[in-house]
C-alpha cells in the first residue's frame, strides 16, 4: 500500500516568528498582499501585528475582513471579487480556521476559475493549479488550517457544511507564533484546543491511520493534554505547547482523515451555528465510547498520552480511562456537555447530514444514520 503525505513547503515556529514575513516576501519578489483576517482580529489589533511589519518594510497590502466564524459561499465569492480588484499577487491569511478556510477557497478559485460556484469544490475537487502563494499565520491553537489540505465552507441555503480536500490548497508557508495567540479569550482557547485534541484522537484511530501519522498524532495528544489547561490560563508555556501540538496533529490528520465526531460537529455548526471546537469537544468522548471496541490497544496509548497510569489495567479499563480523561479535560477547560439548541424534530436531518459528511467514511467503526442519531441524542 502507498501512503501519501503532504506538508507545507516551509514552516516557522516560536515567539517572534512573524518577523520572518517581510524577508520571505522580499525574497519571493511579490508586490502586494491580500490579507484575509476576520473583523475582530482587525478591530483588536491582532492583524496589525503583521501589517505593521509590512508597513515598516514599505510593502503594499489590502485587508479583506468580510469573514464569518463559519465562512459561507457568499464570503468566498465576495473575497474572490475583492482579490481580483485589489491587484494583489499573493495572500496572507491571519486568524483561525474561518480566515484560513476562506483564504484557501479564494486562492483556489483565483487560479482555478472554473470552480467559481464554490459548491463544486466539495470533496476531492479535480483542481489543476496551486492556490495563490499563501503565508498562513494562525491566531488560534486548534484548527491547524495552516498545515492542512482541508477547508470547510457553509452552505447557508442548504443548512450544511461541506468539506473540501485538495492538495493544491495547502499554504506555502506556515508561521506559527504563540505571541499571535496570546490574546485569545479563555472560551476560544478551550474550544480550539479541544478541536485540536479531536483531530489528534480521530486521526490516530481513523481507518487510514498509519505509522508516520500515528507518531505525530500521539505526540500531539501528549502536548495538548499537558498544555491546554495552561493555555486557557494564558500561561506562556501552555500557549507555546498548544501552538506546537495543534500544528503537529495538523500535519498528520490532514493526510489520514477524521471521523464522525467531526461529521456531527460540522452539521451542528451549520444548523445551530455551534462553535466548531465546542461541538467537537462535546462529541469526542461520545464517539470514542462508540468506537472503542474496534481500536485494539490504541486507547491504552491514548490514556497514557493523556497522563493516565495504565499499569495493571485490562482492556476495558484502559479504554474507559482514555474516554474519562478526555471528558475530564473538556470539563476542566469549561466546555459544556449538553447542547440545548438541539430539537428532537431536527435529529433526522442532523444524522443524515453527518452520515453524508466527508469525514464519516474515515471513522474506524461504520455508523448508520440511526446510530449517529443516537450519538447526537446524548447531547440533549
Amino acid at each position: 500500500m502507498v501512503n501519501r503525505f503532504v506538508l507545507n513547503a516551509i514552516s516557522y515556529h516560536g515567539k517572534g516568528a512573524i518577523k520572518e514575513i517581510p524577508g520571505l516576501v522580499a525574497a519571493k519578489g511579490y508586490k502586494k498582499a491580500f490579507v484575509a483576517s476576520d473583523p475582530d482580529l482587525v478591530k483588536f489589533g491582532v492583524t496589525g501585528k503583521v501589517t505593521d511589519l509590512l508597513d515598516e518594510a514599505g510593502m503594499a497590502y489590502e485587508v479583506y475582513s468580510d469573514i464569518k466564524p463559519n465562512p459561507t459561499i457568499e464570503n468566498v465569492q465576495s473575497g474572490v471579487a475583492a482579490y481580483k480588484a485589489s491587484g494583489a499577487d499573493y495572500m496572507i491569511t491571519i486568524g483561525g480556521g474561518s480566515s484560513m478556510d476562506t483564504g484557501k477557497a479564494i486562492g483556489i478559485i483565483i487560479n482555478n476559475p472554473e470552480f467559481a460556484d464554490v459548491r463544486s469544490l466539495e470533496g476531492v475537487a479535480p483542481t489543476r493549479n496551486r492556490t495563490v502563494f499563501t503565508i498562513a499565520v494562525p491566531t488560534t491553537a486548534g484548527t491547524a488550517a495552516e498545515a492542512t489540505i482541508n477547508y470547510v465552507i457553509t452552505d447557508v441555503e442548504r443548512k450544511r457544511k461541506f468539506v473540501c480536500v485538495d492538495t493544491n490548497d495547502i499554504p506555502d508557508i506556515a508561521i506559527v507564533d504563540p505571541d499571535m495567540m496570546s490574546t485569545m479569550p479563555k472560551g476560544l482557547t478551550a474550544a480550539t484546543g479541544m478541536d485540536a485534541l479531536t483531530h489528534a484522537i480521530e486521526g490516530y484511530t481513523t481507518k487510514a491511520a498509519w505509522e508516520l501519522a500515528d507518531c505525530l498524532n500521539l505526540e500531539a495528544i501528549r502536548l495538548i493534554a499537558r498544555n491546554l489547561r495552561g493555555a486557557v490560563a494564558n500561561e506562556a508555556e501552555g500557549r507555546e505547547g498548544m501552538a506546537l501540538g495543534q500544528f503537529v496533529t495538523g500535519m498528520a490528520f490532514s493526510n489520514v482523515g477524521l471521523g464522525i465526531a467531526h461529521s456531527v460537529a460540522h452539521t451542528l455548526g451549520a444548523v445551530y451555528d455551534t462553535p466548531h471546537g465546542v461541538a467537537c469537544a462535546m462529541m469526542l468522548p461520545i464517539v470514542m465510547e462508540y468506537n472503542a471496541e474496534v481500536t485494539g490497544e490504541k486507547y491504552k496509548a491514548i490514556a497514557e498520552a493523556m497522563g493516565v497510569d495504565t499499569n495493571g489495567m485490562d482492556q476495558a479499563t484502559y479504554r474507559k480511562a482514555a474516554v474519562d480523561a478526555v471528558r475530564q479535560l473538556s470539563v476542566d477547560v469549561g466546555i459544556p456537555t449538553k447542547l440545548a439548541a438541539i430539537k428532537e424534530e431536527d435529529l433526522d436531518f442532523l444524522a443524515q447530514s453527518a452520515y453524508a459528511d466527508a469525514c464519516a467514511p474515515g471513522n474506524p467503526k461504520a455508523a448508520s444514520v440511526e446510530e449517529i442519531k443516537g450519538l447526537i441524542r446524548q447531547l440533549v
